[in-house]
Protein backbone atom coordinates (compact mmCIF):
# COMPACT_ATOMS: atom_id res chain seq x y z
CA UNK A 1 0.00 0.00 0.00
CA UNK A 2 2.89 2.29 0.69
CA UNK A 3 3.83 2.18 -2.90
CA UNK A 4 0.60 3.35 -3.71
CA UNK A 5 0.36 6.10 -1.34
CA UNK A 6 3.58 6.92 -3.20
CA UNK A 7 1.82 6.97 -6.59
CA UNK A 8 -1.15 8.87 -5.41
CA UNK A 9 1.45 11.46 -4.25
CA UNK A 10 3.70 11.01 -7.51
CA UNK A 11 0.27 11.74 -9.74
CA UNK A 12 -1.55 14.21 -7.43
CA UNK A 13 1.35 16.55 -8.46
CA UNK A 14 1.37 16.19 -12.12
CA UNK A 15 -0.03 19.64 -11.87
CA UNK A 16 2.01 21.25 -14.95
CA UNK A 17 0.60 24.39 -14.38
CA UNK A 18 1.51 24.68 -10.97
CA UNK A 19 4.79 26.61 -11.49
CA UNK A 20 3.35 29.25 -14.13
CA UNK A 21 -0.04 29.70 -12.34
CA UNK A 22 0.50 33.38 -11.52
CA UNK A 23 1.99 34.28 -14.70
CA UNK A 24 -0.67 32.01 -16.85
CA UNK A 25 -3.36 34.38 -14.93
CA UNK A 26 -1.27 37.36 -15.95
CA UNK A 27 -1.50 36.20 -19.60
CA UNK A 28 -5.14 36.08 -19.54
CA UNK A 29 -5.54 39.92 -18.57
CA UNK A 30 -5.98 39.41 -14.38
CA UNK A 31 -4.47 42.18 -12.48
CA UNK A 32 -2.46 40.80 -8.92
CA UNK A 33 -5.17 42.20 -7.36
CA UNK A 34 -7.87 40.06 -9.78
CA UNK A 35 -5.64 37.15 -9.62
CA UNK A 36 -5.97 37.44 -5.22
CA UNK A 37 -9.54 37.66 -5.50
CA UNK A 38 -9.18 34.03 -7.34
CA UNK A 39 -7.41 32.53 -5.44
CA UNK A 40 -9.08 33.64 -2.23
CA UNK A 41 -12.29 32.86 -4.04
CA UNK A 42 -10.87 29.43 -4.56
CA UNK A 43 -10.14 29.23 -0.53
CA UNK A 44 -13.52 30.31 0.80
CA UNK A 45 -15.05 28.02 -1.15
CA UNK A 46 -12.75 25.32 0.26
CA UNK A 47 -13.31 26.12 3.86
CA UNK A 48 -16.66 26.46 3.17
CA UNK A 49 -17.21 22.62 1.67
CA UNK A 50 -14.09 20.85 3.85
CA UNK A 51 -16.09 19.78 7.10
CA UNK A 52 -18.94 18.54 5.40
CA UNK A 53 -17.02 16.91 2.85
CA UNK A 54 -14.75 15.45 5.29
CA UNK A 55 -18.07 14.54 7.64
CA UNK A 56 -19.23 12.72 4.02
CA UNK A 57 -15.62 10.71 3.36
CA UNK A 58 -15.84 9.49 6.97
CA UNK A 59 -19.16 8.28 6.68
CA UNK A 60 -19.73 6.74 2.51
CA UNK A 61 -16.54 5.78 1.84
CA UNK A 62 -13.17 7.60 1.67
CA UNK A 63 -12.29 5.94 -1.89
CA UNK A 64 -15.09 7.54 -3.40
CA UNK A 65 -14.65 10.68 -1.90
CA UNK A 66 -11.30 10.69 -3.43
CA UNK A 67 -12.62 9.46 -7.03
CA UNK A 68 -15.18 12.69 -6.90
CA UNK A 69 -12.39 14.78 -6.28
CA UNK A 70 -10.19 13.54 -9.27
CA UNK A 71 -13.14 13.85 -11.31
CA UNK A 72 -13.98 17.86 -10.15
CA UNK A 73 -9.97 17.82 -10.76
CA UNK A 74 -10.23 17.09 -14.61
CA UNK A 75 -13.17 19.49 -15.27
CA UNK A 76 -11.63 22.09 -13.89
CA UNK A 77 -7.89 21.66 -15.75
CA UNK A 78 -10.06 21.49 -18.77
CA UNK A 79 -11.70 24.65 -18.53
CA UNK A 80 -9.17 26.33 -17.12
CA UNK A 81 -7.38 25.55 -20.53
CA UNK A 82 -10.19 26.68 -22.67
CA UNK A 83 -11.35 29.58 -21.28
CA UNK A 84 -9.96 33.65 -21.09
CA UNK A 85 -13.41 33.96 -19.49
CA UNK A 86 -13.79 35.78 -15.91
CA UNK A 87 -16.46 34.30 -15.14
CA UNK A 88 -15.74 30.72 -16.28
CA UNK A 89 -12.35 31.39 -14.67
CA UNK A 90 -14.30 31.61 -11.18
CA UNK A 91 -16.46 28.38 -12.47
CA UNK A 92 -13.42 26.19 -12.94
CA UNK A 93 -11.81 27.63 -9.64
CA UNK A 94 -14.96 25.99 -7.99
CA UNK A 95 -14.43 22.90 -9.58
CA UNK A 96 -10.91 23.09 -8.52
CA UNK A 97 -12.20 24.11 -5.04
CA UNK A 98 -14.84 20.71 -5.01
CA UNK A 99 -11.38 18.55 -5.13
CA UNK A 100 -9.55 20.36 -2.73
CA UNK A 101 -12.26 19.67 -0.30
CA UNK A 102 -12.83 16.18 -0.93
CA UNK A 103 -8.51 15.26 -0.87
CA UNK A 104 -7.51 17.03 1.77
CA UNK A 105 -7.75 15.25 5.04
CA UNK A 106 -9.42 12.30 3.01
CA UNK A 107 -5.90 10.56 2.03
CA UNK A 108 -3.88 11.39 5.22
CA UNK A 109 -6.96 9.73 7.08
CA UNK A 110 -7.14 6.64 4.72
CA UNK A 111 -2.80 6.70 5.45
CA UNK A 112 -2.97 6.84 9.10
CA UNK A 113 -6.23 4.12 8.93
CA UNK A 114 -3.71 1.48 7.52
CA UNK A 115 -0.78 2.53 9.56
CA UNK A 116 -3.29 1.55 12.40
CA UNK A 117 -4.60 -1.49 10.61
CA UNK A 118 -0.93 -2.59 10.53
CA UNK A 119 0.33 -1.74 14.05
CA UNK A 120 2.72 0.70 12.65
CA UNK A 121 0.63 3.88 14.30
CA UNK A 122 4.10 5.41 15.94
CA UNK A 123 5.12 6.05 12.05
CA UNK A 124 3.07 8.71 11.46
CA UNK A 125 5.41 11.31 10.82
CA UNK A 126 7.99 9.09 9.06
CA UNK A 127 5.50 7.30 6.62
CA UNK A 128 3.70 10.41 5.83
CA UNK A 129 6.90 12.53 5.09
CA UNK A 130 7.77 9.34 2.72
CA UNK A 131 4.62 9.84 0.54
CA UNK A 132 5.05 13.53 0.81
CA UNK A 133 8.25 13.61 -0.84
CA UNK A 134 7.42 11.73 -3.67
CA UNK A 135 4.63 14.01 -4.31
CA UNK A 136 7.62 16.95 -4.28
CA UNK A 137 9.55 14.09 -6.52
CA UNK A 138 6.23 14.34 -8.75
CA UNK A 139 6.47 18.26 -9.06
CA UNK A 140 9.96 18.43 -10.03
CA UNK A 141 9.04 16.04 -12.81
CA UNK A 142 5.76 18.21 -13.75
CA UNK A 143 7.61 21.47 -13.84
CA UNK A 144 10.57 20.20 -16.33
CA UNK A 145 7.49 18.81 -18.72
CA UNK A 146 5.91 21.59 -18.21
CA UNK A 147 8.76 24.37 -18.72
CA UNK A 148 9.59 22.17 -21.85
CA UNK A 149 5.86 22.59 -23.15
CA UNK A 150 6.07 26.26 -22.55
CA UNK A 151 9.01 27.07 -24.17
CA UNK A 152 8.14 24.91 -27.35
CA UNK A 153 4.56 26.12 -27.57
CA UNK A 154 5.02 29.34 -26.00
CA UNK A 155 1.21 29.01 -24.73
CA UNK A 156 0.10 28.55 -21.23
CA UNK A 157 -3.47 26.82 -21.87
CA UNK A 158 -1.49 23.33 -22.87
CA UNK A 159 -0.33 22.83 -19.19
CA UNK A 160 -3.86 23.20 -17.95
CA UNK A 161 -5.11 20.29 -20.37
CA UNK A 162 -2.32 17.95 -20.07
CA UNK A 163 -2.63 17.43 -16.01
CA UNK A 164 -6.01 16.50 -16.43
CA UNK A 165 -4.15 13.01 -17.76
CA UNK A 166 -2.17 12.34 -14.34
CA UNK A 167 -5.74 12.94 -12.29
CA UNK A 168 -7.86 10.56 -14.63
CA UNK A 169 -4.99 7.79 -13.66
CA UNK A 170 -5.20 8.64 -9.77
CA UNK A 171 -8.87 7.69 -10.37
CA UNK A 172 -7.94 4.13 -11.71
CA UNK A 173 -5.15 3.68 -8.54
CA UNK A 174 -7.55 4.57 -6.07
CA UNK A 175 -9.80 1.66 -7.61
CA UNK A 176 -6.87 -0.65 -6.20
CA UNK A 177 -7.14 0.48 -2.63
CA UNK A 178 -8.85 -1.98 -0.35
CA UNK A 179 -12.32 -1.64 0.60
CA UNK A 180 -11.30 -1.92 4.11
CA UNK A 181 -9.98 1.82 4.33
CA UNK A 182 -13.29 3.01 3.22
CA UNK A 183 -14.30 3.39 6.91
CA UNK A 184 -12.53 3.80 10.81
CA UNK A 185 -15.85 2.74 11.77
CA UNK A 186 -17.31 -1.24 10.69
CA UNK A 187 -20.67 0.74 9.49
CA UNK A 188 -21.85 3.20 7.41
CA UNK A 189 -23.87 5.97 8.97
CA UNK A 190 -26.81 7.32 7.78
CA UNK A 191 -27.38 11.39 6.94
CA UNK A 192 -27.72 11.77 10.75
CA UNK A 193 -24.47 9.75 11.48
CA UNK A 194 -22.70 12.18 9.32
CA UNK A 195 -24.06 15.43 11.12
CA UNK A 196 -22.66 13.82 14.60
CA UNK A 197 -19.16 12.69 12.95
CA UNK A 198 -19.26 16.97 11.71
CA UNK A 199 -20.49 18.07 15.37
CA UNK A 200 -17.88 15.45 17.15
CA UNK A 201 -14.91 16.57 15.23
CA UNK A 202 -15.51 20.04 15.20
CA UNK A 203 -16.61 19.99 18.75
CA UNK A 204 -13.12 18.20 19.08
CA UNK A 205 -10.81 20.80 17.31
CA UNK A 206 -12.54 23.95 19.21
CA UNK A 207 -12.64 22.20 23.02
CA UNK A 208 -9.35 20.25 23.03
CA UNK A 209 -6.07 22.50 23.80
CA UNK A 210 -4.06 20.17 22.29
CA UNK A 211 -5.73 20.39 18.83
CA UNK A 212 -6.54 24.36 18.63
CA UNK A 213 -2.93 24.90 18.53
CA UNK A 214 -1.84 23.31 15.74
CA UNK A 215 -4.82 23.69 14.01
CA UNK A 216 -4.34 28.15 14.75
CA UNK A 217 -0.89 27.95 13.91
CA UNK A 218 -1.72 25.86 10.25
CA UNK A 219 -4.38 28.97 9.64
CA UNK A 220 -1.48 31.17 9.99
CA UNK A 221 1.97 29.60 8.98
CA UNK A 222 0.24 27.72 5.45
CA UNK A 223 -2.13 30.84 5.22
CA UNK A 224 0.83 33.20 4.52
CA UNK A 225 3.13 30.30 3.05
CA UNK A 226 -0.02 29.48 0.44
CA UNK A 227 -0.93 32.91 -0.44
CA UNK A 228 2.56 34.04 -1.13
CA UNK A 229 4.47 31.50 -2.82
CA UNK A 230 3.38 31.85 -6.04
CA UNK A 231 4.73 35.72 -6.39
CA UNK A 232 8.40 33.90 -6.56
CA UNK A 233 6.98 33.48 -10.46
CA UNK A 234 7.30 37.34 -11.66
CA UNK A 235 10.26 37.64 -9.61
CA UNK A 236 11.66 34.96 -11.89
CA UNK A 237 10.38 35.99 -14.61
CA UNK A 238 12.04 39.49 -13.70
CA UNK A 239 15.83 37.79 -13.71
CA UNK A 240 14.93 35.73 -16.77
CA UNK A 241 13.97 39.89 -18.57
CA UNK A 242 17.34 40.83 -17.28
CA UNK A 243 19.87 38.30 -18.10
CA UNK A 244 21.50 38.85 -21.12
CA UNK A 245 22.45 35.00 -21.45
CA UNK A 246 19.00 34.06 -23.19
CA UNK A 247 18.20 37.49 -25.27
CA UNK A 248 17.38 35.21 -28.17
CA UNK A 249 14.66 33.49 -27.14
CA UNK A 250 11.24 35.33 -26.47
CA UNK A 251 10.03 36.25 -23.00
CA UNK A 252 7.91 32.89 -22.64
CA UNK A 253 10.71 31.10 -23.04
CA UNK A 254 13.53 32.37 -20.49
CA UNK A 255 11.15 32.82 -17.85
CA UNK A 256 9.89 28.97 -18.67
CA UNK A 257 13.25 27.86 -18.74
CA UNK A 258 14.58 29.55 -15.24
CA UNK A 259 10.85 28.29 -14.03
CA UNK A 260 11.90 24.83 -14.65
CA UNK A 261 15.67 25.12 -13.03
CA UNK A 262 14.33 27.18 -9.93
CA UNK A 263 11.47 24.95 -8.81
CA UNK A 264 13.42 21.36 -9.93
CA UNK A 265 15.63 22.33 -7.47
CA UNK A 266 12.98 23.78 -5.02
CA UNK A 267 11.15 20.30 -5.63
CA UNK A 268 13.71 18.03 -4.90
CA UNK A 269 14.86 19.67 -1.86
CA UNK A 270 11.25 19.76 -0.73
CA UNK A 271 11.12 16.07 -1.31
CA UNK A 272 14.24 15.21 0.77
CA UNK A 273 13.06 17.82 3.34
CA UNK A 274 9.90 16.11 3.92
CA UNK A 275 11.45 12.48 3.29
CA UNK A 276 13.36 13.65 6.54
CA UNK A 277 10.48 15.59 8.51
CA UNK A 278 10.35 12.43 10.99
CA UNK A 279 14.10 12.46 11.88
CA UNK A 280 14.21 15.91 12.43
CA UNK A 281 11.99 15.94 14.89
CA UNK A 282 13.08 13.35 16.34
CA UNK A 283 16.49 14.85 16.99
CA UNK A 284 14.90 18.27 18.38
CA UNK A 285 12.94 16.16 20.70
CA UNK A 286 8.85 16.63 19.84
CA UNK A 287 7.18 17.53 17.00
CA UNK A 288 6.17 20.62 19.12
CA UNK A 289 9.38 21.31 20.16
CA UNK A 290 10.60 21.60 16.26
CA UNK A 291 7.57 23.28 15.04
CA UNK A 292 9.04 26.23 17.68
CA UNK A 293 12.17 25.94 15.94
CA UNK A 294 10.48 26.15 12.25
CA UNK A 295 8.59 29.35 13.43
CA UNK A 296 12.15 30.99 13.90
CA UNK A 297 13.22 29.54 10.43
CA UNK A 298 9.95 31.31 9.37
CA UNK A 299 10.57 35.11 10.01
CA UNK A 300 13.94 34.77 8.87
CA UNK A 301 13.47 33.60 5.37
CA UNK A 302 10.99 36.54 4.86
CA UNK A 303 13.56 38.98 6.62
CA UNK A 304 16.05 37.29 3.37
CA UNK A 305 13.51 38.12 1.53
CA UNK A 306 12.69 41.70 2.73
CA UNK A 307 16.36 42.32 2.51
CA UNK A 308 16.35 40.52 -1.16
CA UNK A 309 13.92 43.39 -2.07
CA UNK A 310 15.31 46.20 -0.79
CA UNK A 311 18.87 46.11 -2.07
CA UNK A 312 17.32 45.04 -5.38
CA UNK A 313 19.03 41.34 -5.11
CA UNK A 314 16.38 39.51 -6.73
CA UNK A 315 18.30 36.15 -6.40
CA UNK A 316 18.19 36.67 -2.81
CA UNK A 317 14.76 36.92 -2.73
CA UNK A 318 13.96 34.06 -5.09
CA UNK A 319 16.07 32.10 -2.36
CA UNK A 320 14.19 33.00 0.37
CA UNK A 321 10.55 31.60 -1.16
CA UNK A 322 12.81 28.12 -1.64
CA UNK A 323 14.06 28.11 1.75
CA UNK A 324 10.49 29.03 2.54
CA UNK A 325 9.00 25.97 0.51
CA UNK A 326 12.06 23.57 2.11
CA UNK A 327 10.90 24.69 5.69
CA UNK A 328 7.14 24.21 4.78
CA UNK A 329 7.78 20.32 3.31
CA UNK A 330 9.21 19.79 6.63
CA UNK A 331 6.22 21.82 8.70
CA UNK A 332 3.41 20.00 7.07
CA UNK A 333 4.29 16.17 8.16
CA UNK A 334 5.22 17.21 11.89
CA UNK A 335 1.66 19.57 12.07
CA UNK A 336 0.26 16.53 10.68
CA UNK A 337 1.56 14.37 13.38
CA UNK A 338 0.47 16.54 15.94
CA UNK A 339 -3.04 16.90 14.80
CA UNK A 340 -3.10 12.77 14.14
CA UNK A 341 -1.74 11.94 17.78
CA UNK A 342 -4.67 13.99 19.42
CA UNK A 343 -7.81 12.74 17.38
CA UNK A 344 -9.92 10.24 17.78
CA UNK A 345 -10.06 8.07 14.40
CA UNK A 346 -13.30 7.87 14.03
CA UNK A 347 -13.57 10.77 12.84
CA UNK A 348 -9.69 11.41 11.62
CA UNK A 349 -10.41 12.55 7.68
CA UNK A 350 -12.81 15.23 9.15
CA UNK A 351 -10.43 16.64 11.86
CA UNK A 352 -7.86 16.53 9.20
CA UNK A 353 -10.40 18.28 7.10
CA UNK A 354 -10.73 21.17 9.85
CA UNK A 355 -7.15 21.81 9.93
CA UNK A 356 -7.06 22.11 6.03
CA UNK A 357 -9.85 24.28 6.18
CA UNK A 358 -8.28 26.52 8.41
CA UNK A 359 -5.40 26.81 6.50
CA UNK A 360 -7.96 27.53 3.23
CA UNK A 361 -9.07 30.27 5.75
CA UNK A 362 -5.77 32.12 6.26
CA UNK A 363 -4.91 31.90 2.68
CA UNK A 364 -8.43 33.20 1.94
CA UNK A 365 -7.91 36.27 3.65
CA UNK A 366 -4.51 36.51 3.22
CA UNK A 367 -4.24 36.38 -0.87
CA UNK A 368 -6.59 39.27 -1.80
CA UNK A 369 -4.56 41.69 0.70
CA UNK A 370 -1.32 40.61 -0.69
CA UNK A 371 -2.69 40.90 -4.52
CA UNK A 372 -3.72 44.47 -3.39
CA UNK A 373 -0.98 45.31 -1.72
CA UNK A 374 1.25 44.44 -4.66
CA UNK A 375 -0.45 46.08 -6.98
CA UNK A 376 -0.65 49.84 -5.42
CA UNK A 377 2.90 49.26 -4.14
CA UNK A 378 5.86 51.27 -6.21
CA UNK A 379 7.46 48.59 -8.65
CA UNK A 380 11.19 48.36 -6.99
CA UNK A 381 9.46 47.38 -3.77
CA UNK A 382 5.97 45.80 -4.66
CA UNK A 383 6.61 42.86 -3.07
CA UNK A 384 7.73 44.30 0.08
CA UNK A 385 4.37 43.49 1.39
CA UNK A 386 4.42 40.06 1.60
CA UNK A 387 7.98 39.95 3.46
CA UNK A 388 6.14 42.17 5.77
CA UNK A 389 3.43 40.12 6.82
CA UNK A 390 5.14 37.03 6.71
CA UNK A 391 7.45 38.80 9.34
CA UNK A 392 4.89 40.04 11.88
CA UNK A 393 2.92 36.71 11.34
CA UNK A 394 6.57 34.49 12.40
CA UNK A 395 6.68 36.92 15.33
CA UNK A 396 3.39 36.84 17.16
CA UNK A 397 3.53 33.17 16.82
CA UNK A 398 6.94 33.26 18.94
CA UNK A 399 5.49 35.39 21.30
CA UNK A 400 2.18 33.54 21.66
CA UNK A 401 2.69 31.38 24.84
CA UNK A 402 3.66 28.32 24.10
CA UNK A 403 1.71 24.74 24.88
CA UNK A 404 2.39 22.87 27.98
CA UNK A 405 1.63 19.48 27.25
CA UNK A 406 1.83 16.65 30.01
CA UNK A 407 3.90 13.64 29.47
CA UNK A 408 1.50 10.29 29.75
CA UNK A 409 2.02 7.92 33.10
CA UNK A 410 4.69 5.48 32.70
CA UNK A 411 4.02 2.53 35.39
CA UNK A 412 2.54 4.57 37.84
CA UNK A 413 5.47 7.66 37.41
CA UNK A 414 3.92 11.08 36.47
CA UNK A 415 6.32 12.92 34.16
CA UNK A 416 7.06 16.23 34.24
CA UNK A 417 5.56 18.68 31.67
CA UNK A 418 7.55 19.57 28.82
CA UNK A 419 7.03 23.29 26.60
CA UNK A 420 6.35 22.44 23.00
Amino acid sequence: MIFRFCLYGLLKNQRYFAPFWILAFLDKGLSFAMIGLLIGFREICVALLEIPTGAIADAVGRRWAMILSHVAYVAAFLTFGFTTSLVALFVAMFAFSIGEAFRTGTHKAIIFAWLKSQGREKEKTHIYGVTRSWSQMGSAISVVLAAALVFWLEDYSVIFWISAIPASLNIVNFLGYPKSLDFSIEQKTDGGGTLVLLWRATWQCFAAKNLRRPITESMAYEGMYGASKDYLQPLIQNVALALPLFAAWETTQRTAVLIAIVYAVLYVLGSFASRYSGPIAAALGSERRAARYLWIAYGAAFLLLLLGIVTAWTMLAILSFVLLAVMQNIWRPILISRVADEADDSVMATVLSVESQAKSLGISIIAPLLGWAVDVTPQPYQFTPIAMLGIAIALIALVAPPEVIAAPEVEGNQQTSTPG
